[in-house]
């Protein structure tokens, strides 16, 4: 067995901030009971003509994560593009950045886990390095929310949360043994599935049939949360998984030196943190300048906090993730 690694990041934001105060101009909403509520204060919206997409964001950020892991595209074995806004029902987001950065036939999957979607990508493609089979393994998170959410005071509990942009690592085969990529957890709780979810349009619920069955202020093709179910149950959830990566490693949480949380919502984050007695050192937080970017949000995050100097070499560092499914994982690294 071989070890895999994270050799490489970069994240892409669209250069479009909107603000609370942007936002409270055609929504009854404000700065404060947004800050209040989810610590939120501003993210970035693709804007029209921008030429951005969810896979065009993910080309960005992977670009900067192959040059930074010394890579070029042709050292790429495999992609695992993870989103829940792919550019079209199908194909997925993986074969376009496939073809727009001019790639050999190398296999894409796609991963549709939501807020974990980075954690269930890293952990599938920690397997296949460690098995052999790949040796750079492309990983991408990337999110297109601003154009499917509900942009007045009917989805403000929804819309006001989710923002743009795409984060990338590289993980490559390593023969550094207790360092990398130690384990990786993963979890699924479908009972709660329509708690946070979007049912239209879909298979079940085509465009049309929506149209012809619902009032028009009843319009189910806009993402549904059952905001404080939702927490309750992360709070629960991240504790859980955090602590089944440790005890896998022989490890505490004195033993952390940097936790990067899936940024869903700052309460969650602080709420985690007092629970593992950590210091504001110790856990990295950016959804105050982007929002929520479910599968992007721990790559952009982590890729800050190393920009940051705020990992280094041997440091242990956590991924945790929890969201729509229910599904949560985390990932113990050894830097």
């Amino acid at each position: 067995m071989y070890t895999s690694k994270i050799s490489g990041l970069g994240y892409y934001v669209p250069e479009n901030v909107v603000t609370n105060d942007d936002l409270s101009k055609v929504m009854d909403t404000n700065d404060a009971w947004i800050q209040e509520r989810t610590g939120i204060k501003e993210r970035r919206h693709i804007k029209k003509g921008d030429g951005n997409s969810t896979s065009i964001m993910g080309v960005k950020a992977a670009e900067i994560a192959l040059e930074r892991a010394n890579l070029t595209t042709d050292d790429i074995d495999f992609i695992v593009f993870a989103t829940l806004s792919p550019d079209m029902y199908f194909p997925g987001g993986g074969v376009r950045v496939q073809d727009m950065m001019n790639m050999s036939t190398v296999p894409a999957l796609d991963v549709r886990n939501q807020c974990s979607g980075f954690v269930y990508a890293i952990s599938v493609a920690d397997q296949f390095v460690k098995t052999g089979m790949y040796k750079n393994v492309l990983v991408i998170g990337s999110e297109n929310h601003s154009g499917g959410l509900d942009m007045t005071t009917r989805g403000r509990g929804v819309s006001v949360i989710f923002g743009d942009g795409a984060g990338a690592a590289v993980v490559t085969r390593s023969e550094e043994k207790g360092s990398g990529i130690l384990s990786t957890h993963l979890h699924s709780e479908g009972a709660h599935a329509k708690e946070l979810s979007l049912e239209g349009p879909s298979t079940e619920h085509w465009v049309p049939e929506i149209i012809a069955e619902n009032p028009q202020e009843d319009i189910p093709y806009y993402p549904y949360m059952n905001g404080q179910f939702v927490f309750k149950n992360a709070v629960v959830r991240f504790s859980e998984v955090i602590n089944e990566g440790l005890q896998a490693n022989n490890l505490s949480a004195a033993d952390i030196d940097m936790l990067i949380p899936h940024q869903a919502n700052l309460r969650i984050s602080q709420f985690v943190q007092k629970q593992f007695q950590l210091s504001d050192d110790q856990v990295y937080n950016n959804i105050q300048k982007y929002g929520n970017t479910t599968a992007a949000s721990i790559p952009i995050a982590l890729t800050e906090a190393w920009e940051a100097g705020k990992i280094k070499k041997g440091d242990l560092v956590v991924l945790a993730a929890f969201g729509s499914g229910f599904t949560w994982g985390s990932a113990i690294i050894r830097w």
